[in-house]
C-alpha cells in the first residue's frame, strides 16, 4: 500500500510484517499451544515529513506494530526498511545508531517517566548515553531549551514527575523524544490519557514541532477526531491486518471498507439534532480471537456484505483509485 508515486524513496517501508507471540502452558516442560497473531502481514509506507495515522479497535495490533518498527520487538517475519536499511534483522549493536533517529512518545505520562529521577536528569541522560553533548553545563542548557520548546518552565528541571500534572508530564515525554534530534517519532496513543482540553494543546504542539523540525510521525490512536486533525494519511487495522489506507480527507469523506464505515458511524456528532436523526447499526458479534483468526477475510463474521467467498479467500489490498487501498473483494 503506497501513497501517490513520487520520485523519492519512502522514509519507512513495511513489507509483509508479522508478529506472532507463542501461547504455552506448563512450568518446567513448556508446551506451545498456539500463537497470537498480533500483526499478520502488513504492508505500508511512510513518506518523510508526513504523519500517518494508525487506527482500529483495542487489540487489533497497532501498538505491537509500533513496537516492531521501534525494534522493541523482533518481528516474526517481514521487512522494516528505514531509509533503505532493513532494521528487522539488525543486532543490538547495529541498532544503537538507529536509536537516535527513531524515538517514541508513550501513552501513559504517569508510568513512562522514572519517578526517582528529576526532569533534568530524565532529559539529559539520553544525550549523555549517545554522546551528543559531553559537557554537563551545555547539556543543562539544552534541557532548558527543550523544556521551553515544549511549553514548560525551564525551572522544572529540578522537579520530580510526581510534582507535575499529566499534561506537563506528557510534554516532558515529548521533550525527551526530541532530545536526540530524531527524524521519526512513533506516537503511541500520545494523547488518549489526557483531558480533552490538554489533548488539543499537545496535538497543536506535535503539529508545530513537525513543521519546525521536519519530523515524521506514526500516530497510533483510536480517537478518529484527533487523527483527522493531525494526519495526512490514515491506515485502518483490524485483527492484525490493514484493511483500508487512504488520505485523511478521502478516508473520512468516502470510506469504502465495511469496517471503516462502522468505525466512522460510531463517532458521535456534537449537534444533538443531527445525532438524534442518525441511524447507527452497530456491528454484530465480537472481535475474533487473534489466536485462531477466521479463514479468508478476518472481518467476514461481522461484515454486513459478506458472501461465501469471503470465508475462503483472503482479500489482498487493491488500489481503487490513486492512493486509496481497500482489502475487500466486495467493494468495487
Amino acid at each position: 500500500m503506497n501513497p501517490p508515486s513520487e520520485n523519492r524513496p519512502p522514509l519507512l517501508e513495511v513489507r509483509g510484517l508479522k508478529m506472532y507471540f507463542p501461547v504455552s502452558e506448563g512450568v518446567l516442560a513448556r508446551r506451545q499451544l498456539g500463537e497470537v497473531k498480533a500483526v499478520d502481514g502488513v504492508n505500508l509506507t511512510i513518506e518523510k515529513g508526513e504523519t500517518l495515522g494508525l487506527v482500529g479497535e483495542s487489540g487489533c495490533g497497532k501498538t505491537t506494530m509500533g513496537r516492531c518498527i521501534l525494534r522493541l520487538e523482533r518481528p516474526t517475519a517481514g521487512e522494516i526498511r528505514y531509509d533503505g536499511v532493513d532494521i528487522a534483522t539488525l543486532d543490538r549493536k547495529s541498532l544503537l545508531s538507529l536509536r537516535r533517529r527513531i524515538q517514541v512518545i508513550f501513552q501513559d505520562p504517569y508510568s513512562s517517566l522514572n519517578p526517582r529521577m528529576k526532569i533534568g536528569t530524565i532529559l539529559s541522560e539520553p544525550m549523555k548515553v549517545h554522546g551528543i553533548e559531553p559537557d554537563a553545563h551545555r547539556r543543562a542548557e539544552r534541557v532548558r531549551e527543550l523544556l521551553t520548546l515544549c511549553g514548560l518552565n525551564p525551572g522544572f528541571i529540578d522537579r520530580y514527575p510526581h510534582e507535575m500534572s499529566g499534561g506537563q508530564r506528557q510534554r516532558v515525554g515529548i521533550a525527551r523524544a526530541l532530545a536526540l534530534e530524531p527524524e521519526f517519532i512513533v506516537c503511541d496513543e500520545a494523547v488518549s490519557a489526557l483531558d480533552v482540553s490538554i489533548q488539543a494543546q499537545i496535538i497543536n504542539l506535535l503539529e508545530d514541532l513537525r513543521e519546525k523540525f521536519a519530523l515524521t510521525y506514526l500516530f497510533i490512536a483510536h480517537d478518529l477526531s484527533v487523527v483527522r486533525h493531525l494526519c495526512q494519511r490514515v491506515a485502518v487495522m483490524y485483527l492484525g491486518r490493514v484493511v483500508e489506507l487512504a488520505s485523511c480527507d478521502e478516508l473520512f469523506d468516502h470510506p469504502r471498507h465495511p469496517y471503516t464505515k462502522a468505525l466512522l458511524a460510531a463517532v458521535p456528532v456534537p449537534d444533538p439534532t443531527v445525532e438524534a436523526g442518525r441511524t447507527f447499526q452497530p456491528l454484530s458479534g465480537e472481535v475474533p480471537s487473534p489466536i485462531n483468526p477466521p479463514s479468508g477475510c478476518v472481518f467476514h463474521p461481522r461484515c454486513p456484505i459478506a458472501v461465501n467467498d469471503c470465508k475462503q479467500i483472503r482479500p489482498e489490498p487493491r488500489e481503487l483509485h490513486s492512493g486509496h487501498w481497500v482489502a475487500c473483494g466486495e467493494v468495487a
